[in-house]
């Protein structure tokens, strides 16, 4: 009985131990089967992965292939870079030698513009300085600085030294031209003065030829008249010896006016129809009849006679010409000829001056222009017949 029981005992003990050991084969058949499953699955992925690297590794491969060049390939495009690296270096050789030949023509011409500019400058500054006289300085100044800027446009370099330098020189020669005029002005001042006065002698001469005529007849007369009568004074008598002294004293006077050497007449003058209002033209003469001068002065230079203004006497008439000269410097019309005798200024003014340097003057200040105002209001019928009486003369003549 206890065996038998024991038996059960053991052999529930048996199968109790046994369904342990299947429960646990079970759970670990479980956990193997949940690794395989996780094992599948992850070998699923990487099969998968495989298969994309397979796809993607074929198409590099299609790409590799794509652009596979071969060694024929590769000698024959290597021949066609030699041959365009030739063709470029000589290309390149070529440019290099056109910009060699251009750079030297290029410094050929410039050595040349240079040439040309110096020589340029050179013969305007000879020519320049030949045509210069007293009267155009202004204008050849500007001449030279305009053929310096023109140098300078063109690139040929002036220094402001050489200009200065040039401009010098320009004033140099001005200052030798002036003095060339001023002698030659002198000169003729000379020889005018030299005519003047020979003219002054004749005109004295035949004055005294005349006056010693006069005196003679003046003096025979009385001689008669004191005959006839007796010797006594007789108003034909008075009258006779009053006219051989005037004679007397015009002798004189006129051999007083040969012995002086400064006396003279300082005119003023306009001339209004050439020059304009109070345009004034001031210079002096020694003639006896200074009139004369004035006359000598409107000839056929000017289109129309000049008015006289004042005509003052004086026993130095140069210092009375140079006081009133240096007065109106300011105003003379010739800014760059201080020998021209025009000077802009009212009548007034030199009245003045002529008055302070000789004391009072008898002056006319209406400007008379006979000439020029008859020629504004001439009509046609007035020219005809001024012609006409003109061509009349010059058929006698």
């Amino acid at each position: 009985m206890l065996s038998v029981l024991a038996f059960l005992v053991g052999l529930a003990l048996g199968s109790g131990f046994g369904f342990v050991l299947i429960l646990d084969s079970r759970r670990r058949l479980n956990a193997e089967r949940q690794k395989i499953a996780v094992s599948q699955e992850m070998l699923g992925q990487q099969i998968k992965e495989l298969a994309h690297r397979e796809v993607r590794l074929k198409e590099q491969e299609a790409a590799v292939k794509e652009g596979f060049v071969t060694l024929v390939d590769l000698q024959k495009e290597n021949a066609l870079l030699k041959r365009d690296l030739q063709n470029i270096d000589v290309n390149l050789h070529k440019l290099e030698l056109d910009r060699d030949r251009d750079r030297e023509r290029q410094a050929e011409i410039e050595a040349k513009v240079q040439e040309m500019a110096g020589r340029y400058l050179k013969d305007n500054v000879k020519w320049i300085g030949s045509s210069i006289s007293a009267n155009n300085y202004v204008n050849c100044k500007q001449r030279l600085a305009k053929v310096i800027e023109q140098c300078r446009a063109i690139g040929f370099e002036v220094p402001g030294a050489q200009e200065t330098e040039l401009l010098d020189d320009l004033k140099k020669e001005f200052e030798r031209a002036v003095k060339a005029q001023l002698e030659r002005e002198e000169q003729g001042r000379i020889k005018a003065r030299l005519r003047e006065e020979q003219q002054l002698r004749r005109e004295i001469d035949q004055e005294l030829k005349r006056l010693e005529r006069e005196r003679e007849v003046v003096k025979a007369a009385l001689e008669k008249a004191l005959a006839d009568a007796q010797q006594q004074h007789t108003q034909e008598v008075e009258r006779l010896e009053a006219r051989l002294a005037e004679a007397e004293a015009n002798i004189q006077r006129a051999v007083s006016q040969a012995e002086l050497t400064r006396a003279g007449h300082v005119y003023v003058i306009s001339n209004i129809g050439s020059f304009g209002e109070n345009v004034y033209k001031i210079g002096m003469t020694r003639r006896l009849e200074p009139e004369d001068r004035v006359r000598e002065l409107g000839d056929a230079s000017v289109p129309f006679r000049f008015d006289l203004h004042m005509m003052v006497y004086s026993e130095d008439a140069p210092k009375l010409e140079n006081a009133l000269h240096e007065a109106l410097h300011n105003t003379r019309v010739n800014k760059l000829n201080p020998r021209k005798e025009f000077y802009r200024a009212d009548l007034d003014s030199i009245v003045r001056i002529v008055r302070e340097n000789h004391g009072e003057v008898e002056y006319r200040a209406d400007q008379e222009a006979l000439e020029y105002r008859q020629s504004l209001v001439a009509t046609d019928e007035d020219l005809e017949v001024v012609e006409a009486a003109w061509d009349e003369q010059q058929d006698d003549s």
